[in-house]
């Protein structure tokens, strides 16, 4: 434990990291880093970690490291890096963010989420404000002595039990070196008792050999060996069960004991994965590590809804088709809140959702639409930014108006139901949003005047209408009947257009619902169709609000429609 001294001292190597009122050993941490592959499952490992150890009685704050210079993941395109989720307070993040929310049925801050340029922006600023007085800023102290800060002040803001931290990317990466050696800095000052590595690592069954290779795992292992982070334990993901011959072996590589070893292979329903770590005692190894005990002695009853979940998904068997149109189909990732919206709603009706992806530029030419979606029972049009693929949606949109097919507009879906409705019932010629024409003759869709000087400034990231936002529901609505009958909900938001008030006049006589409205500044939030069984679009992102436990109402009003219209089908087909 090093000496506790100012972080502008001169005399001294040491680099005071720890916030006011900090306590040593208030806080445990968990490290977990990955190992030569990525895309192994590590952020669904850390989040059913999380809430196991939750079910436990303890108070869990999660953290995800990106090794980006990205200040934080606003401006990254889906291709690469898949959905941009964004919690409450307007953060743009990980993907695995959402999977941490989701785990613990609770909302995340910007807190909870750091990335390289954060943490240079901090370092550059602070050394601009002359707060290191003098000293040459490197790495080691001052880098790695910030991450440090960031992980402790986290503690402290939570009051968290342990701290989960999640190190993006693989072992060996130049982009996370400095963050793993922040974690090894981190157990030498916190002592061994308080800090606990896991390494999930991934044991290759190439299919020409129909056996397990064990090599890759090893040599990620020694690896983080030799950056003086050993793993306490080591979680091996792989396509099936290994044998023990495996497990010993890696034992032996990481110096880890065989019954801390676990065998985490592919299942069918990643729910069932915290019941499958209590089975298998990974949270016996965390406390006997850690040495603490589980706050809470009810964990049989703590789990008992989550187990009722799962016993719901595994007996729903009606199967419900849900065509998403959508811009990003190549990589799913970047809709993985609405698949898991759809997930959590299913099971509570009895149903078990298939997404059908659809490319919505294969739609723009009208023709064989009918044999797109003759199977389909329900219609999401998702978010997305540019003009690529925009009439292929607006054309999918007129379909299920006409066709009655349930349908959920999500953002960018509730804008083109706008562009839609205006065009082709409305009569307003050449109807569109300002984002795709700019001078369209009918911009039913439009910037705010505040984000119209933020895109002459060029100035992209953090610049939307992002988190939650207020939106008052019009009674009598099927929107206002969905929710519960409130008055207000929030939302969560990530846009910079907005429906054209100008034009709402026209478009409420011909029959579209304003459903809901932010109050403070006449926005609108919903809208529906009459005589419709189904077609709501929000301007708001629902899906970043679902949980297994309390899946989100739309989305199980909307999964209720589609079956409603497969009972409907199938009972016209028996006439």
């Amino acid at each position: 434990m090093p000496k506790r001294v100012s972080e502008q001292s001169v005399e001294h190597e040491f680099y005071d990291s720890f916030p006011r009122n900090y306590k040593i050993g208030k806080t445990k941490y968990i490290i977990i880093t990955g190992s030569v592959m990525s895309g192994v499952g590590k952020g669904t490992f850390s989040s059913c970690l999380a809430a196991l150890l939750t079910h436990h009685g303890l108070k869990v704050s999660p953290i995800k490291f990106d090794g980006y210079l990205n200040y934080d993941a606003g401006t990254l395109n889906p291709y690469r890096h898949g959905e941009v989720f964004v919690l409450s307070d307007g953060t743009e993040c990980d993907l695995d963010l959402g999977s941490y929310e989701r785990s613990l049925h609770r909302d995340l801050s910007k807190d909870n989420y750091l990335t390289a340029g954060k943490i240079f922006k901090t370092i550059i600023d602070r050394e601009r404000a002359g707060k290191y007085l003098g000293r040459d800023v490197q790495f080691i102290p001052h880098v790695t002595g910030e991450i440090k800060r960031f992980l402790r002040e986290l503690a402290v803001k939570s009051s968290a039990d342990v701290v989960l931290v999640e190190v993006g990317g693989t072992v060996g990466d130049l982009e996370n070196a400095y963050f793993i050696e922040a974690t090894r800095e981190l157990r030498y000052e916190e002592g061994r008792d308080n800090v606990f590595f896991v390494n999930v690592t991934y044991v290759i069954q190439p299919g020409s050999l129909d056996e397990f290779k064990s090599k890759p795992a090893q040599l990620g292992i020694r690896k983080l060996m030799e950056l003086g982070t050993p793993p306490d334990v080591v979680i091996c993901r792989s396509e099936n069960p290994v044998g023990n011959s495996i497990l010993e072996k890696l034992s032996t590589f990481a110096d880890v004991p065989v019954e801390r070893i676990f065998n985490l292979y592919d299942i069918s329903d990643i729910y069932e994965i915290p019941l499958l770590l209590k089975k298998d005692g990974v949270d016996k190894a965390f406390f006997e590590i850690l040495k603490i005990e589980p706050k809470n002695i009810k964990l049989k009853s703590n789990f008992k809804e989550w187990e009722s979940f799962v016993r719901k998904t595994k007996n729903a068997k009606k199967i419900v088709n849900i065509g998403i149109v959508g811009k990003y189909t190549n990589v799913k990732d970047s809709y993985i809140s609405i698949l898991k919206a759809l997930e959590h709603a299913g099971p509570y009706l009895g149903a078990r959702v298939k997404p059908i992806w659809i490319e919505s530029s294969s739609l723009e030419n009208k023709k064989g639409i009918e044999e797109v979606f003759k199977n389909i029972d329900g219609i999401i049009i998702p978010g997305g930014f540019g003009k690529r693929g925009i009439e292929g949606k607006i054309n999918a949109i007129r379909y299920a108006r006409e066709n009655k097919i349930p349908l959920l507009g999500l953002c960018l879906g509730m804008q083109l139901s706008v562009v839609e409705f205006a065009r082709n019932i409305c009569d307003l010629k050449g109807a569109n949003s300002t984002e795709f024409v700019a001078r369209t003759k009918n911009p039913v869709i439009c910037t705010m005047e505040e984000q119209k000087l933020i895109l002459k400034g060029e100035k992209y990231g953090g610049t939307m209408r992002l988190g939650d936002y207020k939106c008052e529901l019009k009674k009598g609505t099927i929107s206002w009947k969905t929710y519960g009958m409130p008055k207000y909900i929030f939302e969560r938001h990530r846009h910079r257009y907005e429906f054209n008030n100008k034009f709402r006049k026209n478009i409420e006589q011909k029959g579209m619902v304003i459903a809901g409205v932010n109050p403070e500044r006449d926005l609108v939030e919903i809208i529906e169709l009459k005589n419709h069984p189904f077609f709501i679009g929000t301007q708001f992102h629902p899906e970043f609000k679902s949980r297994p436990l309390q899946p989100h109402p739309l989305f199980v009003e909307f999964v209720r429609s589609a079956i409603l219209g497969l009972k409907k089908q199938k009972s016209a087909v028996r006439h």
